[in-house]
């Protein structure tokens, strides 16, 4: 059997390899830190557990409307009004499997083949991909992220094309980097898209990781930009719920209506067990749980931060938000080891998990050749033991 070339085209999500490589030389026995995952290392809070559980004692185990059950749509209309500042009335918004998916839907709903997507690189490993598959291309920006996300107006200016370009994704808190966009810089953005009918499709899965500026949703800086902006979420980060699969979005009636109309006929709705389970999450679990969490997250990003700055070569960026940070590691390329040549990020970042036992993902996989992401959703000890270990394995690079 022969699949599609538009299959053909897309490679593997990098980030899961790893992370699946790294599980199976933990069942063989071998001691791995983890430092590859995408997900927060805590529990799906108690509430959520209990909503699920009793869900499912109700046997409310069938389908719902495809945007959402009613109850939960009105729990995130509260949650945009209360956190964003954003007002979505119910047929604004939708439910699916993921943020993912809501991001692979708005894409598919908004674009035509040949059409463009502007993307900030580095990017996210599933952007490209999710363009590639509704038929558009990737048109790449330069993205500023050292010490904090920035992105040059002119450059952004330039890359719009009035008749091709559809979409404009950005991502903040940041993944891959850990950086964010403060207000004046999404002002900027905001007043380049100003003139142009482009969808901006603002993923702000990350927005309660943040460390020291505060989350600003795209979508609150006006009219102009609330009325071409998709609000992209979910209950993934915030809450530990990455294997419940529940994300969510606030747009105009018509993309909200196209992207209900592409689900019916590819999964229909998101699990209804989860969807009660992401309603318990949404309206009994207390924020200050939250906060305490974020503060865990601070501290270790300082400890990370701190340790990675003591392995000589390694530049280290500024991460204000997320749960990642991104190190240059381009002065190690090159390098050899029992006659293996480092010649890439994904060589490095093989090295790393067969000679230290640590996971952690190359750069290439969001577009950035000589970086690896490194998240710091593991305890303190794991990010310092994991740390002294790079050290010495980077260490025997020099020999």
């Amino acid at each position: 059997m022969q699949v599609s070339k538009r299959v053909s085209a897309v490679t593997a999500s990098v980030t899961l390899t790893i992370s699946s490589k790294a599980k199976k030389m933990k069942k063989e026995g071998k001691r791995i830190i983890d430092f590859s995952a995408g997900e927060p290392d805590f529990n799906t809070p108690e509430p959520a557990q209990k909503a699920a559980i009793k869900a499912i004692e109700e046997n409310y185990t069938r389908y719902t409307p495809v945007a959402g059950s009613e109850e939960l749509i009105k729990a995130i209309s509260s949650k945009f009004k209360e956190d964003n500042n954003l007002t979505y009335s119910p047929s604004q918004i939708v439910v699916a499997n993921g943020a993912k998916q809501i991001i692979f839907n708005a894409l598919q709903v908004v674009c035509n083949p040949g059409d463009e997507v502007i993307l900030p690189l580095p990017y996210w490993v599933s952007y490209p991909e999710q363009i590639r598959l509704a038929g558009a291309v990737p048109v790449y920006i330069e993205l500023e992220f050292d010490k904090g996300l920035k992105i040059d107006a002119e450059q952004l200016k330039k890359a719009i094309h009035p008749e091709k370009t559809k979409a404009i994704i950005l991502n903040t808190p940041h993944n891959p980097t850990g950086g964010m966009f403060e207000k004046k810089e999404l002002e900027k953005i905001a007043e380049v898209v100003e003139d142009f009918s482009i969808l901006i499709i603002s993923d702000e899965i990350y927005e309660d990781f943040v460390y020291e500026i505060p989350h600003v949703s795209f979508a609150s800086l006006g009219d102009s930009v609330y009325k071409k902006t998709l609000s992209v979420n979910g209950v993934s980060k915030t809450y530990g719920m990455t294997g419940w699969r529940i994300g969510y979005a606030g747009g105009s009636e018509e993309l909200i209506r196209a992207m209900t109309k592409f689900q019916s006929h590819s999964t229909s709705c998101a699990s209804s067990i989860s969807q009660r389970a992401a309603l318990g999450a949404l309206t009994s679990f207390n924020k200050q749980d939250i906060n305490h969490l974020i503060k865990e997250f601070f501290q270790r990003r300082k400890i990370i931060k701190e340790n990675l700055k003591k392995i000589k070569g390694v530049k280290v960026n500024k991460p204000q938000g997320a749960f990642y940070i991104f190190p240059d590691f381009s002065d190690f390329l090159g390098a050899s080891y029992e006659k293996k040549e480092i010649k890439n990020s994904i060589d490095l970042a093989d090295y790393l998990l067969e000679e230290a036992g640590i996971a952690v993902v190359p750069g290439s996989a969001f577009g950035l050749e000589g970086y690896l992401r490194i998240s710091y959703a593991v305890s303190t000890e794991e990010i310092k033991e994991g740390i002294e270990k790079m050290k010495y394995a980077l260490d025997k690079l020099r020999r």
